[in-house]
C-alpha cells in the first residue's frame, strides 16, 4: 500500500466501453486490490458507473460514450477534482489529457494502455515523451492481420476499407490496410464515414465497387456499426474483417488482433503503484511493449454470407464461433481464457515488479538512439 498517508486519486477516464477494456480495467482494478488499495468488499463493490471513495483509494469514473466533445469536459472534471493519476484505454482520452496537462507545472501522472501512442501526439519513441506519461502499447499487428485476407481467398483482388478522418488511430491503421494490401498485389478501395449515419453509405459504396472483403481498421465509429457492416456484408455475400478478437461475438467473420487486455491492465496497475509509492520516476520508463495476436472465425456469419472458410484460416484459428456455440470456453465478453493475477506474498509481487519495471529504465544511450531515428525519419 502507498506510504503517502494521502489517500490518492485514481481517475478511469474512456472514450467508450468495450470487452478490451474492459478486460484491462479489471486487471488494474484486481492488482489494486491485491496491492491492498481496495478491500475485497470494495472490489466487488465497484460499478464503473458511479465513482468509489474508498477506505485507502478514491476511483472517479467517466465515460465520453462516444461523444468526442464530452472527453474535454471529463479531463477537466477530473483534473479539478484532484486526481493524481489519470488512467486511459482509449486514445481520443490520452491525446487530450496529455495535451491538458502539457503545461502544467505538477501534472497528474498518465498512464495508458494504447496500440497507437506513437503518431498520434502522445509519444515520439518508447523513451521520449512527456516526463508524466508512461503506459503499456499492446501491438496491433497489421502484417500479420491484412494477409489473412489471401489466406482465406488466394484469388481475391479488391479489398474495402473505412477510415474515419478525425480519428488518428483510423488513419494510422487504413494506412496500413492500404499499403500491406498493395504490397499483396490487392486493390485497396477506401471510403471516408464521420458519423455513424455514413458508415453504411461508406461500406455500400466499397460494395459497389466490387470490394470481395470489408477489412476494418480500429475505429470507434466502425466497431459501433458493426450490425449494420455485418447486414451489408452478409447482403453482398462478402467476408467482414475485424482487428478486435471479441467483434467475432457481434457477427465480423474474422476477428483478429492483440489478446491479452487483462494482462495490460495489470502492467499498468504495476506503474502506478510503483509510482505512488516512489519506487519509480516514470519520467525514465521508457513504453512497454506487448505481443500477443490471436484469430477468431464466427462459421455461422460466413454460412449466412455464402463463404467457406478455408482450413489454412481454421487451422490457424484462436477459437471459432459455431451454430452459436463458442470454443475453447470463451464468452462474448471474454477473448482470452484466464484472466487472474498470479498468486503470491506482497514481498513477492513487489520483487517481481520491481524487476519487470528495471528493464523499462530508460538509458542515456537509448535516448540518443531514438532522437538519431526521428530525426532520420523527417
Amino acid at each position: 500500500m502507498a506510504q503517502d498517508t494521502e489517500t490518492p486519486t485514481i481517475a478511469f477516464v474512456r472514450y467508450s466501453g468495450s470487452a478490451p477494456i474492459a478486460q484491462a480495467s479489471d486487471g488494474t482494478l484486481d492488482s489494486l486490490e491485491a496491492y491492498g488499495y481496495l478491500t475485497p468488499a470494495e472490489r466487488a463493490a465497484i460499478n464503473e458507473s458511479y465513482d468509489l471513495y474508498g477506505e485507502k483509494v478514491v476511483l472517479l469514473y467517466r465515460d465520453a460514450g462516444f461523444d468526442l466533445p464530452s472527453v474535454n469536459l471529463m479531463v477537466e472534471d477530473v483534473l479539478d477534482k484532484g486526481a493524481d493519476v489519470i488512467l486511459t484505454i482509449t486514445t481520443q482520452v490520452a491525446q487530450i489529457a496529455v495535451n491538458a496537462t502539457r503545461d502544467m507545472e505538477d501534472p497528474p501522472a498518465i498512464l495508458f494502455s494504447l496500440t497507437t501512442p506513437f503518431d498520434t501526439g502522445i509519444a515520439d519513441s518508447l523513451c521520449i515523451k512527456p516526463d508524466h506519461v508512461a503506459g503499456t502499447q499492446p501491438v496491433m499487428s497489421f502484417e500479420q492481420y491484412v494477409p489473412l485476407v489471401v489466406l482465406q481467398d488466394p484469388d481475391i483482388q479488391v479489398i474495402g476499407t473505412i477510415v474515419t478522418p478525425d480519428q488518428d488511430i483510423s488513419i494510422l491503421g487504413t494506412r496500413l490496410i492500404k499499403e500491406i494490401g498493395e504490397s499483396l498485389g490487392l486493390t485497396v478501395e477506401v471510403a471516408t464515414a464521420t458519423s455513424l449515419a455514413d458508415v453504411s453509405f461508406a461500406a455500400e459504396s466499397l460494395l459497389d465497387q466490387g470490394a470481395e472483403a470489408i477489412v476494418l481498421p480500429v475505429n470507434p465509429l466502425t466497431a459501433q456499426a458493426m450490425p449494420v457492416l455485418v447486414q451489408l456484408t452478409t447482403e453482398y455475400g462478402v467476408a467482414l474483417y475485424a482487428p478486435r478478437l471479441n467483434a467475432v461475438f457481434r457477427g465480423a467473420t474474422v476477428a483478429a488482433g492483440f489478446q491479452g487486455f487483462y494482462h495490460e491492465g495489470v502492467i499498468a496497475a504495476r506503474i502506478l503503484h510503483a509510482h505512488l509509492i516512489g519506487d519509480i520516476d516514470i519520467a525514465d520508463l521508457s513504453i512497454h511493449q506487448s505481443f500477443g495476436f490471436g484469430i477468431a472465425v464466427n462459421l455461422d456469419t460466413a454460412a449466412e454470407q455464402g463463404i467457406e472458410i478455408s482450413d489454412d484460416l481454421l487451422a490457424m484459428a484462436t477459437f471459432v464461433v459455431e451454430n452459436g456455440q463458442r470454443s475453447q470456453d470463451v464468452t462474448a465478453d471474454v477473448d482470452e481464457v484466464s484472466m487472474t493475477l498470479h498468486e503470491m506474498s506482497s514481498e513477492e509481487r513487489r520483487a517481481a515488479d520491481l524487476e519487470f519495471l528495471a528493464g523499462l529504465e530508460c538509458t542515456d544511450e537509448m535516448i540518443a538512439e531514438q532522437q538519431v531515428a526521428l530525426d532520420a525519419a523527417k
